[in-house]
């Protein structure tokens, strides 16, 4: 595995090898022994998994408050994404900057998201199939998000807001202005 700097010292893209053969493909996604590169060593607690059927369909951006904060590691199965980070920890510099890529399926690449920076996606494709491994399972007193559309996140979204899939519950998130210091 080959870990790649974001523009968060603990946001990483997280590259792995493929090995093939006449039988198909095979590759190893996670290694406890690869949890040594990373300040906070996650201990998997939950995997989730999301079908979106509709391209446009924006799904975040969420987070979980301590205690039941989350390390996240996302991967495309099917279809493709633009992933989008956004640091919420009150008093850093790089405080409401975000980090945005593409994730594809077999394009090898995952997303380790560290639990104080909300995350969401924009489906690219029909039929997108995402799964996500938690270090911390899921708490609805502890599960919040901020608007994906923010003006003041300034995030180029590969969709229009008005051409937007997008649950009524995240239709009602706040703004980052509107978000208490919750990580600091």
């Amino acid at each position: 595995m080959r870990v790649v700097d974001t523009l968060f010292n603990d946001v990483k893209i997280i590259e792995f090898p493929y090995f093939t053969d006449n039988r198909g493909v095979f590759a190893e996604t996670w290694s406890a022994s690869f949890s040594k590169n990373f300040p906070e060593k996650p201990q998997w607690l939950q995997d989730s998994f999301s079908i979106s059927k509709q391209k446009g369909t924006v799904r975040g951006l969420h987070f979980q408050t301590p205690p039941y904060h989350q390390i996240k590691l996302v991967r495309v199965v099917k279809g493709s994404i633009f992933d989008v980070v956004v640091d919420i920890r009150h008093g850093s510099r790089t405080f409401g900057k975000h980090f945005s890529m593409t994730l594809k399926a077999g394009d090898n690449r995952q997303l380790l998201i560290a639990p104080s920076y909300a995350h969401g996606f924009c489906t690219l494709e029909d039929n997108t199939e995402v799964f996500y491994k938690l270090s911390g399972i899921y708490n609805t007193e502890c599960y919040f998000g901020i608007q994906w559309n923010d003006p003041e996140l300034n995030i180029d979204w590969p969709i229009s807001q008005q051409d937007a899939v997008i649950s009524e519950k995240d239709k009602l998130l706040p703004p980052l202005a509107e978000l208490p210091p919750v990580f600091s």
